[in-house]
This record gives structure tokens, C-alpha cells and sequence, in this order.
């Protein structure tokens, strides 16, 4: 499916693998689909909740400021996003995988709605009474070079919600030989499992019509 990239936030995928996992809702009309569309908005941005909307989704992803600490609200520019998934997490980031939030960005036109969300590996956050480690390791099993990026689109009464993975690489930089085998594991798995199934698992939940809010 043509990818929708009308904020811009997708980059160009130059090297490594990339992954896209979309679901489509087509509405009977213009304004069943706006109003809808703001329904799904508002699910991507809540980030802390991702989980509880969808069925079988295996990470948890929680919201957090520059110290790892847990936050409340939608997504924003800046935050954190600590993952939990299912086995061995990394050892330089007590067992969990870490994104930045580099980009939210939308655009509107009179036939088109569209959010996205980018995100991409980081290290894993120092605490406020911590001195700064240079060089700190990317805590996550893909490298700093990769990106996810979430959307929902409303074109004309279709509304569609995909996340696309781009430039994907298994990380080489941890700093313990163990970290360095679970990434290169799970590296392959998460190309190849994680990323195309769960991806998929979520586009299609932020989609359920009937789903509580």
C-alpha cells in the first residue's frame, strides 16, 4: 500500500530493511470519518494506553521525561518511551529498550487529516542527581539509525493508521558482550516478528470502531 506520508515525518529508508504495517476503515461519509479520525488521533497520541487497546500486542510502552521518570498525557516532542517486551531486555538499561520522541507533526488539508509520531533509539536516561555519562550506549536492540514512525490518515472518508520502520539495523554499540548478543538476536527477530506482527497488531486496534474510550 502507498505509504502516507503527508506530514513529511517518514524518511527516506537508505539503508538496512523496512517494515510497514497499515489497516484502512472506510466510513459511510465526510464527517463520520473526521469525527472518527480525531477518535484515532487521540488513541496514537496516548501512548501509555497502547496496550490496553489492542488485543495480543506483547510490548508496553510508557511515557517518560529525560530522567526515565513516568509521565502522563499525550505525546510530545522530546519524551522518552520505555519498552518492555517479552525476554531478555538489555543489561544497560535494566532490562527495558528506549526511544526518543524526535517529531509530532500533522497536516491538514480540505480532503486530508493526517499525525505523525517518529521515533528513534536512544540510550537509556540518567537519573537527575546522576553525573552525565558520555558515550552512553543505545539502549535498544535496533541501532540509533533506525526510526519508527506512527500515523493516522483521513483521505476524504478513509482513515487509515500504519507505522513504518525505516532504516533498521540490529545495534553493534552496547557496551557488555551480552547486551551485544540479545540485540543481535533480537535485532533479527524484532525484523522479522516483532516490528511486521505487532506493528500490525497495533494499526489494526487504534482502527476498532466499537472500542471504549
Amino acid at each position: 500500500m502507498e505509504e502516507k506520508n503527508y506530514t513529511g515525518a517518514v524518511p527516506e529508508s537508505l539503508e538496512g530493511s523496512r517494515i510497514d504495517a497499515t489497516s484502512v476503515k472506510e466510513l459511510s461519509s465526510v464527517e463520520e470519518a473526521v469525527a472518527f479520525f480525531g477518535v484515532v488521533r487521540e488513541r496514537l497520541l496516548d501512548i501509555n494506553h497502547w496496550h490496553e487497546r489492542t488485543t495480543n500486542l506483547l510490548a508496553k510502552f510508557q511515557l517518560c521525561d529525560v530522567y526515565g521518570d513516568p509521565v502522563e498525557g499525550p505525546a510530545r516532542e522530546g519524551l522518552l518511551v520505555r519498552i518492555d517486551i517479552p525476554g531478555p531486555g538489555t543489561e544497560v538499561a535494566d532490562g527495558f529498550d528506549w526511544v526518543r520522541i524526535e517529531e509530532v507533526k500533522e497536516y491538514q488539508s480540505e480532503e486530508v487529516q493526517s499525525i505523525a509520531i517518529r521515533v528513534r533509539p536512544t540510550e537509556a536516561p540518567q537519573k537527575a542527581d546522576e553525573s552525565p555519562t558520555a558515550g552512553s550506549p543505545t539502549a535498544h536492540f535496533y541501532s540509533k539509525d533506525s526510526t519508527s514512525t506512527f500515523t493516522v490518515t483521513r483521505e476524504h472518508t478513509k482513515v487509515t493508521a500504519a507505522v513504518y520502520d525505516r532504516n533498521i539495523e540490529a545495534n553493534k554499540e552496547s557496551a557488555t558482550l551480552l547486551d551485544k548478543v540479545r540485540n543481535a538476536v533480537t535485532g533479527f527477530a524484532g525484523r522479522t516478528v516483532f516490528s511486521k506482527i505487532q506493528w500490525q497488531v497495533l494499526a489494526d486496534g487504534l482502527l476498532i470502531v466499537d472500542l471504549p474510550d
